[in-house]
């Protein structure tokens, strides 16, 4: 299909159109203690929400990880604070993402080296400089049948979200150009 005749499908059918469903912010440290005190509050800083701290799945000797220890945090944002975001954030990997970041279903995630590239974030030597892996969910309306409890259905060949789909659509919402 065209890009005229798939802007043209979404607006006839509702539920055709994808949305950002979520963005979740990883920033991984490593270790316990100061180290990830500092990263919660840049990350805070960055989102405007809480985050919530993941532990270890399991000990690496070599790195010094034990098993159940707090080495990252995480924030989910969903609806209008993810698409804000993403605009916030797009400026840095200069409004451009790379065709094989997405993947078979429309997802797709990009990576920033430092956290101070970000508009409106100041270097603080106290704190030091974090990297962050950023991963977009990209749905249609109805996905939720598919992974919920009661009465899962599967979703039909027809309304699963192609990566050209989310590709025009990502690149409509956000104006980022695909290389």
């Amino acid at each position: 299909m065209s890009e005229e005749s798939t802007v043209k499908a979404w607006k006839e059918h509702p539920m055709l159109m994808p949305h950002i469903e979520k963005v979740v912010v990883n920033l991984n440290v490593g270790k316990s203690g100061e180290p990830l005190e500092k990263a919660h509050n840049v990350l805070e800083e960055i989102t405007g929400r809480i985050p919530v701290r993941k532990r270890a799945k399991k000990s690496i000797r070599d790195f010094g990880i034990r098993e159940g220890e707090a080495i990252a945090v995480v924030v989910t944002l969903r609806k209008q604070a993810a698409i804000d975001f993403l605009k916030k954030v797009m400026p840095v990997v200069s409004n451009k993402l790379a065709k094989r970041s997405f993947d078979a279903r429309g997802n797709f995630s990009l990576g920033l080296k430092e956290h101070i590239d970000i508009p409106g974030v100041k270097y603080d030597p106290e704190v030091g400089i974090f990297g962050m892996d950023i991963c977009v969910t990209v749905n249609r309306p109805g996905q939720r049948i598919k992974i919920r409890k009661r009465q899962s259905r599967p979703i039909g060949s027809k309304h699963v979200l192609t990566p050209e789909e989310s590709i025009l659509f990502i690149k409509q919402t956000l104006g980022v150009e695909i290389v």
